[in-house]
């Protein structure tokens, strides 16, 4: 027993109780930011040659504006006594310029943002007790939270499926033969969830149908096929599987499809194999076109079909036409690792396995917050300057910036707990009750499943949260195993750099079986 308080006392010599979400933070503060404002589209004017340009954001720690008009540094006693936000401000270098020439940086103020106690720009980095007593604060205090208006506020833990990834599930029982495979595509912030659905056709129709954003209902998967590139039926029979059984069931959709698509073999008859391929796909195209602008003009049909195949369909690997026979690829594997669960010969994944979880943490989340932010900053900007050109004024991006549309996006979501996407009670009143209470809130775990809905093997203690989860602690009640909190070795990883992995693969001579890439 001696040893393992030993342990104990170790691991938290190293590591703190909120750590997860400090570093999480610290990891937004100073990387996530510029990456947004780098990837963000360039703000341009609907009339007149003007654009403006971004350069490097710049970040002050906290002060406050006073009343006559001097800046005043706060701590986050002050901003508790005071009712107000402890905030970092951000300062982004932006550029006017027009089409005959690029004018010089100007640093201007886009805004504040909430700051976590105990992240690198707080004032309380690094005090050591007896400082930290001076500065009215207790030293026994582990951070990890934000001082929004006076109140203290905690950004809860999010728990949910594994995104790009490929998650197996019956729809039935195994005699029924229905099954499906989800997978959420997630680029930008943007959620893409494109789940792939095998039934038995109830009068003469296919058995593979996917769905995906801005497609209404549901389209067979081999017209899908045909649209990314896979022309011929060789190509998409043995692009799918080698298995016999499997091809006869893509070759009965392909048949069936066929009749839906109105290919007319006449027409293919005296066309070249180029020429045939264009052919079909550009007919699977323009059946997608009918579904997403039904009673438009066959142009923009197929324009608007190929632009939600790229912007839409499984955006994690590209939204460039370019990636659409990667996209199919993918796909494909997706109908094969659907067929085996159909054929038992592969079991259906566990949801609620941890392998197939994710945990959100304050950085992710606030990522998000601040990209709808800074989003609307940049429409409002295009906005503001585009009033001036219509009344004639002189243009001047530093009037233009209004930092309060920034401030008041990502304050009035902390304030409240409703997050970009829907979600409601993301950050949270920090429990003072006791201080127990206040470890305990810092590191809870919510799920987004509904209350409501019984969700029986949710809510049970899986095997796979040993050693992750605590297994006592949850509320009583409709949220009993949907709220969970951290064990209390539980230490989440960040994450690894993509491009890190992919060359320690290349390192081990592993040959890339197909087109598509290997992250």
């Amino acid at each position: 027993m001696k040893n393992t308080w030993s342990l104990v006392d170790t691991f938290f010599d190293k590591y703190n109780l909120v750590d997860h979400h400090i570093k999480s933070y610290n990891d937004f503060i100073n990387n996530r930011i510029q990456s947004i404002i780098n990837i963000t589209e360039p703000i341009s004017l609907e009339k007149g040659d003007y654009t403006v340009r971004t350069g490097e954001v710049k970040i002050e720690r906290p002060f406050n504006k006073e009343a006559d008009g001097s800046d005043t540094s706060i701590c986050p006693k002050e901003a508790r006594l005071r009712n107000l936000t402890y905030s970092v401000h951000l300062k982004l270098e932006m550029a006017l310029d027009s089409k005959e020439e690029e004018n010089d940086f100007e640093l201007i103020s886009i805004g504040e943002l909430p700051l976590m106690l105990k992240s690198d720009y707080c004032h309380l980095k690094g005090l050591n007790e007896e400082q930290l007593l001076k500065a009215g604060e207790d030293p026994l205090d582990p951070g990890g939270y934000f001082i929004v208006n006076g109140s203290e506020r905690a950004v809860v833990t999010m728990e949910e499926i594994a995104p790009n990834k490929v998650i197996l599930e019956r729809t039935g029982d195994v005699s029924e033969k229905m099954a499906k495979a989800v997978v959420t595509s997630i680029k930008s912030g943007f959620r893409a969830k494109i789940a792939l659905e095998y039934k038995k056709p109830r009068k003469s129709g296919v058995f593979l149908r996917i769905s995906f954003p801005y497609v209404p209902g549901e389209i067979p998967l081999v017209v899908l096929l045909r649209a990314l590139g896979l022309c011929t039926d060789q190509q998409i029979i043995t692009t799918i599987s080698d298995e016999f059984d499997y091809q006869m069931v893509v070759a009965d959709d392909i048949q069936v499809s066929d009749i839906g698509l109105k290919l007319s073999s006449k027409a293919m008859e005296d066309l070249t194999e180029d020429e045939r391929n264009d052919y079909l796909q550009k007919a699977a195209i323009k059946f997608i076109g009918n579904r997403v602008a039904k009673g438009m003009a066959e142009e923009y049909r197929i324009k608007r079909a190929e632009d939600i195949i790229d912007r839409y369909l499984l955006p994690h690997i590209g939204i460039e036409s370019d990636k659409r026979e990667k996209k199919a690829i993918y796909l494909a594997e997706m109908a094969e690792m659907l067929l085996q669960v159909i054929f038992e010969e592969r079991e259906p994944h566990d949801k609620d396995h941890y392998t197939n979880k994710r945990l959100r943490v304050s950085g992710d989340l606030m990522e998000d917050l601040f990209r709808v932010a800074f989003t609307n900053l940049t429409r409002d900007i295009s906005y503001q300057l585009d009033r001036s050109v219509y009344r004639g004024k002189e243009l001047s991006i530093k009037q233009a910036t209004r930092s309060d549309v920034l401030t008041d996006t990502i304050k009035h979501a902390i304030a409240t707990g409703n997050w970009v996407g829907g979600r409601a009670g993301v950050s949270q009143l920090l429990d003072r009750t006791s201080y127990m209470g206040t470890l305990s809130h810092l590191r809870r775990v919510v799920s987004p499943l509904s209350r409501t809905q019984p969700h029986f093997e949710a809510r049970d203690l899986h095997p796979t949260q040993f050693g992750k989860v605590c297994p006592n602690e949850t509320p009583e009640g409709p949220n009993c195993g949907l709220v969970k909190n951290l064990a209390l070795m539980c230490k989440i990883s960040e994450g690894s750099d993509n491009n890190e992995i992919i060359n320690i693969i290349k390192e081990m001579n592993i040959e890339q079986g197909s087109e598509i890439d290997l992250i």
